[in-house]
């Protein structure tokens, strides 16, 4: 029998790539699927981008780089990160990885040790719970609810806080729920962990992606105190289209980014020479593309949301931002099975909330067509009235 590494046995797989495998393999049989379940745009990445790219393959630029990127790409997501986010860092002060996803992990791994704890609200993305696993620290969740607007309170993250905590990993907008933090929330947040001396991840990757009129606020922007507690975490991937491409990156203080910057150094070394052109360009050039993107997620939101209203027994919050809408099917059963009999059923590919620490919700996104979206939930809709 082979004996595995007890903190890699202890992680699962991921519910959302298992969920939008099986959907591929339908699609691959002719079946008609309707997929609500990726979490990656459906828009092309911008010619734009594509062309920096052919040019860097053109011009040779095809090896190694310093492992934390390109000094031009840190010196670019500096610029974004003043210009988008009143943030001041240094080229030094980031690490460019491979995805979003990939910098968090490696921040949990600088920071997290055996003993110690993270806070995660719940519901959370899949793989946080996973990265904490493999760094030997204890997740601990901070369970929210429809009333909160799924956002934890003051209230609870100080009564969540023990000596053994170490992290809190905040997520706004988020994914499932696509959830915001107010300016006035953060602000309560971070007092909370000024005083006790958390560190905070904040991944703010769906940042451009915002239905309401208020601003996007980082949580490291609100003071020096609370930017020198915090990694702040964004990437290419939502905005600009770029799932593939992979480019993250991190901003943090300059001695835990040296020690991500070593960790990549004997792990992955740089994230792909190419993709940092592309990753380049897209910072330098005007939001016009991510404007439209996001008009037309909006426009599909709100479009799901009437078609799922009318849907009895389903109920789900408003998100104001993201691209998902996170669904109470809990009247209908655990929701694993539910997803299962739907997509296996009706042919739709929708994500069950477990994964998420949520039984009985379901995340559908509208990363998807008008049209799409309509026959997804047409065909749901048709599967409860035969289920009840």
């Amino acid at each position: 029998m082979v004996r595995i590494n007890s903190r890699i046995a202890q992680v699962t797989g991921s519910t959302t790539l298992a969920i939008t495998a099986r959907a591929n393999e339908l699609k691959a049989q002719g079946v008609d699927v309707v997929s609500f379940a990726a979490g990656e745009p459906d828009f092309d990445t911008p010619d734009y981008i594509k062309e920096a790219a052919l040019q860097a393959i053109k011009n040779g630029f095809t090896k190694y780089t310093p492992s934390s990127g390109t000094e031009e790409l840190r010196a670019a997501i500096c610029d974004k990160l003043k210009r988008d986010n009143a943030l001041d860092y240094k080229p030094a002060e980031i690490v460019v990885g491979c995805g979003a996803k990939h910098a968090i992990f490696n921040a949990v791994m600088v920071l997290c040790d055996a003993g110690d704890e993270v806070l995660i609200p719940a519901p959370y993305w899949v793989s946080y719970p996973e990265m904490v696993k493999v760094a030997g620290a204890t997740p601990k969740y901070i369970q929210t609810t429809p009333a909160s607007g799924f956002r934890i309170t003051p209230v609870q993250l100080q009564a969540a806080i023990t000596p053994r905590t170490k992290l809190l990993i905040l997520n706004s907008p988020s994914n499932p729920t696509g959830s915001v933090y107010s300016r006035a929330e953060l602000e309560a947040i971070a007092d909370i962990c000024l005083k006790n001396g958390l560190y905070v991840i904040s991944d703010e990757i769906y940042e451009k992606l915002l239905y309401t009129d208020a601003p996007f606020t980082s949580i490291a922007a609100l003071g020096k105190g609370i930017q020198a507690l915090t990694i702040t975490v964004n990437g290419m991937s939502k905005a600009y289209a770029m799932t593939g491409w992979r480019i993250g990156y991190a901003a943090g203080p300059s001695a835990i980014m040296g020690h991500m910057k070593n960790l990549q150094d004997h792990s992955t070394s740089n994230p792909c020479s190419i993709s940092q052109k592309a990753a380049l360009a897209a910072l330098r050039a005007p939001e016009d593309g991510i404007r439209a993107m996001r008009d037309e997620f909006l426009v599909r939101r709100n479009l799901m949301m009437s078609l799922v209203d009318g849907i009895p027994g389903v109920s789900y919050i408003k998100p104001d931002g993201a691209f998902y809408l996170f669904c109470d099917f809990s009247k209908f059963g655990p929701c694993a099975e539910v997803a299962k009999r739907i997509l296996n059923e009706v042919n739709v590919a929708v994500i069950p909330g477990d994964g998420f620490g949520a039984e009985g919700y379901l995340r559908l996104t509208f990363c998807t067509s008008q049209e799409r979206i309509r026959e997804g939930v047409r065909r749901i809709k048709e599967w409860i009235a035969r289920s009840i």
